[in-house]
């Protein structure tokens, strides 16, 4: 020990080295630089894509520069159009239009977020629930039957409607922990089948009088949502922004006390990280798969209610799903199947879903680059080591893997 360094500083030191290792190859820097290794490949595909650079590419030896510019104005624009259409519009002449973007994006992120929960606790459980959809889609139905055919005040209304889509999606879902828990049928094998089951039940609901269709109606839609059930806007009616994204929020904390904080919690992080053990150390693993897939199918309820009583309020179709009930599944990914993860993964793919429009309408990018991005996210969060080596990101588990070896070598 040298003279400067006293034997009350060295345990700080090795503290905060500690604290940064953590940060720098935790779940958490992986999941940032997913992100970003994807909008660099995205930023190529729309310099590619981009006529103007395509044009000075072709003189690129005689003015390299040209190329350079046309790159730059081209990255550059369609990132700072994809700002202004999800977060803040600053060529906007009064504050209220240029926060709309916003309001757009938490609008797109509230069944994210909800639909990421469900498919996030299942994850902590050790099942893998890709039922999303079906779950979103008889969630809808129900909440879109009790808005229909039933007449009660408001909040009441709202209210039993929201209860009844959350309970059609813990229905649809417990099927499947049902089944896996007296069986032992695949969830993933048991929840594709379930997507398609709901996705022709709703098809046949909307197309019969006296079940979803409108009165007098020949087309598969469902009348308007009466006042009665709409969940109501948050800031006014000059924007779209719902009551949902306060369910979502709250399920972000109930889901975040439910797994963190309660003994059901323990036993489904004790079942998804070793069923066997779990058993051995007294744990209903059956149970515990029935009672995860139940409450899961119920956060992704949420998402079918704000979708039938928040966004699509004139009624709805066969598509009421939007494709929320897969990009669940990138969302709670990306999260890391953390609450507060999937809550900023599903504020991001709301940007995305806001602001990918307006990239299209003002610098003609592609809408589909953004499903690329969105896509890319994921398969960079599936190999950690190539985001590792990219950014030459440490590896714990090659340091320990040396430190094993150094103790084998010396016994």
């Amino acid at each position: 020990m040298t003279e400067t360094q006293s034997p009350l500083t060295a345990p700080e030191v090795s503290r905060w080295r500690k604290a940064f290792t953590d940060i720098t190859t935790g779940n958490a820097i992986i999941s940032l630089f997913s992100v970003l290794a994807a909008i660099i490949v995205g930023s190529i595909m729309i310099a590619f894509t981009d006529k103007d650079v395509q044009a000075a590419a072709g003189y690129f030896f005689s003015r390299p520069g040209d190329t350079f510019a046309a790159i730059w104005d081209s990255v550059s624009g369609a990132y700072a159009a994809l700002f202004r259409g999800s977060v803040y519009n600053y060529t906007a002449d009064t504050f209220v239009r240029g926060i709309r973007p916003l309001t757009e994006t938490l609008k797109f992120a509230t069944p994210l977020i909800a639909a990421g929960l469900g498919v996030g606790l299942a994850f902590r459980a050790g099942m893998f629930n890709i039922g999303g959809q079906g779950q979103l889609l008889m969630a809808a139905a129900a909440a879109g039957y009790v808005g229909t055919t039933m007449s009660m005040p408001w909040p009441i209304h709202m209210l039993v409607a929201t209860a009844a889509g959350m309970a059609a999606g813990a229905l649809w879902a417990g099927i499947a922990g049902f089944l896996k828990a007296k069986t032992g049928a695949h969830e993933v094998i048991v929840t594709i089948m379930l997507n398609h089951i709901a996705l022709y039940l709703l098809a046949w609901m909307l197309a019969t009088q006296g079940v979803l269709q409108a009165p007098g109606s020949q087309n598969p839609k469902t009348a308007a949502m009466p006042d009665s059930v709409v969940l109501p806007k948050i800031l006014g009616p000059q924007f779209n922004l719902h009551a949902g994204l306060i369910l979502a929020l709250i399920a972000v904390a109930f889901t975040w006390w439910l797994i963190e904080r309660s003994s059901i919690g323990f036993r489904f992080r004790a079942v998804g990280l070793n069923p066997e053990a779990a058993k051995t150390a007294g744990i209903n693993v059956s149970r515990v798969y029935f009672t995860a897939m139940l409450i899961a199918g119920a956060l992704v309820g949420i998402a079918g209610v704000s979708q039938v009583q928040g966004t699509v309020t004139s009624g709805f179709g066969g598509d009421i799903d939007a494709g929320i009930g897969f990009d669940a599944i990138t969302v709670a990914l990306l999260g890391r199947s953390s609450p507060l993860g999937i809550l900023g993964a599903g504020v991001l793919f709301g940007a995305f879903k806001a602001g990918g429009f307006a990239m299209q309408a003002s610098q003609g990018v592609p809408v589909e680059i953004v499903l690329v991005v969105q896509s890319l996210i994921v398969l960079f969060i599936a190999a950690p080591p190539l985001v590792r080596a990219m950014f030459h990101l440490p590896d714990p588990e090659r340091k320990a893997r040396k430190l094993r070896n150094k103790k084998e070598v010396s016994a």
